[in-house]
Formats: structure tokens, sequence, C-alpha cells
């Protein structure tokens, strides 16, 4: 009987295939992180300490053989620790910042919930790409909705009011004093009730074009005590108010069919020595410069959500995620403003201040 010797995978191959293994991995691992959080797995590890699946069994009521074999998955992602010597297992103090401590200024358990409505919504993405129509915000799973303010709140409240607003010139005393504020794109009211709860002399108004989120809103407001503010459902062209002091884009402007007529309607709404401030995904102005693991994410999202949201709309320029710096000066000097300054910037947001 003639034996094979199967010759070996050459090198690109393999590294190939390690590399989809990896992708998989973490796909198939993201489930079981979502399914940590939401049954409380992180929040107790990190609160016990070193524990056995035993011991985390007990402490979160889920059957010890399912925790067993989270436990496991998770040791082998390298979130948990494992020792053999008495089977243990511990949360790292690291991890426990990203996973586990929802007033982290790095929790990013949350963005798993962003994973799951895509998953969920991958029909309907799927005949965005054939069709190439587009795919609006409101028709997408409402996880996806929910997800996305738990992952944004994080960087809103670590960074809005301490080192966001503050790079802006001049903005944080008006803040103070008393101002205007418009709000974009707000979804869930997770800027806009950060900064009202900040600056309770000036007034806020939260503007979005899904209704359902902004009764979501209101109703974080109300839970918030934040008397301050009100929300409207408009698009970015609609709103009727004027003579804001700001006018803020959280994470929103690439998602705009028509984001040059969005600028111009703030242009035109804003008192005379009034700002806009952009927060947009980090990104260079190259393609190249983007190929990397934070490029990979926004490109994601972008052809998933922001890409086919804005080819739903009137105009429906699919700026994308990915806009980068310079295209977004062109865009706001189309619009009649003199310039754009980059104010800071964090591993996943750019903070641009538009200028008169």
């Amino acid at each position: 009987m003639t034996r094979l010797n199967p010759q070996p995978l050459p090198t690109e191959i393999q590294t190939a295939v390690g590399q989809t293994i990896a992708d998989l991995g973490a796909a198939f691992s993201g489930v079981l992180v979502n399914i940590g959080r939401r049954l409380g797995l992180y929040k107790a590890m990190a609160k016990i300490g070193v524990c056995t699946s035993e011991q985390l069994a007990e402490a979160t009521g889920v059957r010890e053989r399912y925790v067993r074999e989270w436990l496991n998955n998770q040791a082998a992602g390298g979130y948990v620790r494992y020792e053999p010597e008495g089977h243990r297992y511990t949360l790292p103090a690291a991890q426990a910042m990203v996973l586990a401590i929802e007033d982290s200024p790095v929790y990013m358990a949350s963005a798993f919930e962003v994973a799951a409505a895509f998953w969920l919504d991958e029909e309907r993405i799927l005949e965005t790409f054939r069709s190439g129509k587009g795919l609006g915000w409101h028709e997408h799973n409402e996880r996806l909705f929910c997800g996305t303010e738990m992952f944004f709140r994080t960087g809103y409240r670590t960074y809005l009011v301490s080192e966001w607003l503050p790079a802006l010139d001049g903005v944080v005393e008006r803040l103070r004093a008393g101002a205007r504020v418009a709000d974009v794109g707000c979804g869930h009211g997770a800027s806009t009730i950060v900064m009202a709860s900040a600056f309770p002399e000036s007034q806020f108004l939260g503007i979005d074009y899904h209704a359902d989120s902004i009764r979501t809103a209101d109703r974080r407001a109300r839970e918030a005590g934040v008397d301050n503010l009100q929300f409207e459902v408009a698009t970015a062209k609609g709103y009727s108010g004027r003579n804001f002091d700001l006018i803020c884009f959280m994470d929103c402007l690439h998602d705009l069919g028509d984001p040059l007529g969005a600028l111009i309607h703030a242009r035109d709404a804003l008192t005379s020595d009034g700002k806009v401030m952009l927060v947009e995904p980090y990104a260079g102005d190259t393609i190249e410069a983007n190929l990397n693991p934070v490029g990979r994410l926004f490109y994601a999202a972008s052809a998933m959500a922001c890409t086919p949201n804005s080819l739903s709309q009137e105009v429906g320029l699919g700026l994308g995620a990915q806009a980068g710096e310079e295209r977004l000066r062109r865009l706001a000097q189309q619009a009649g403003f003199g310039n754009l300054r980059l104010a800071t910037r964090t591993p996943v947001n750019l903070v641009l201040e538009v200028l008169r």
C-alpha cells in the first residue's frame, strides 16, 4: 500500500490559514464575550479575584459546566489567566478595565452588541451590496442602537467634558456662562446628557431623525434628572433652531447622505462667532494609512452601517467612516467655513474644530 506524504504548505498559505483561524476564533468568541457581559461573569470575576469555575458559577447562578467551557475559551484567548494547580482562573486588572468596569475610560465590552446586530442584519446588508441601494439606520436591528450608545458613551463620559470641549478655543467659558448648543445625530442622547449635566447654565438641543432613539433619549434624560435640554425629531438639515453657540456632530457627519448640506445648515444656524465640533472616527488621509486594526474595525462598521445609511438618504455621498482630516477640511470649506483644525484625538477619535 502506497502511503501519501503530503507536502508542507507554502509559508504564505500557512500564514493565511493561521490568520483565518485566528479571525474565526475571534468571531466565535465574540458571542461569548457578549454572553459574559450580559450574565455578569466578568463583573463577578473582577469582584471575586482568583476563582474556580464552581465559585464563579455559584456567584452568578450559571450552570458550572457552561461556566467552565466559557472560562477555558476566555483563557485560550488571553482574556483570562488559568492556573493548572487548583484549576483556578483570574481576570487580570487590565482586562477588567476593558470588559467588567462600565465606568472605566476603556470599557469596550458593549461593542460586541454592535457585532451581534450586524450578524442579525446580514441578509439586509447582503442585499445592499447586491442592489447598490442604501440601508437606513432605522432599518437595522434595535441592538445596533443600544450597542452603539453603550460603546460611544464610554468616550463621551471620559473625554467630552474633560478634554474635547476644552480643546476648542473659548468654548468651555461660554458653556459655563450659558450657551445654546445643538447636538446633531444625538441618538439615545448620551453625549447631550453628558454636556447638559456638566454645564447647567447652558441649554442643549439633541437632534436625530430616528423617532425611537429620541424617545429613548427623553427617557434617559429624565432618569438622569437633567432638565436643561430637550430633544427633537429632525434631520441634520431640518432642525429649526438658530443662534447656537456650538453645534456638535458626534460620530455622525460621515453617516449623513448630505454632510455638505448639514454643514451649510449648521453654519446658518450658528451665531456670528459660534463653532462646530466634529467628532469623527480616527483615520488617516490615505487608504494605506488606515490599514491597521483601528482602520479594519471602522471600515467594517462603515461597510455595514455608515455608508449604507448615507446611500439611503438624499444626495447619498457615502463619505464613509474613514474620511480623514483632509477630506473633512475640504468639505467644511465647501460649506463656507474658513478652515478646520485638529483640536485633539484619542486612539479611536478625531476631534475637529470647524472655524468660521
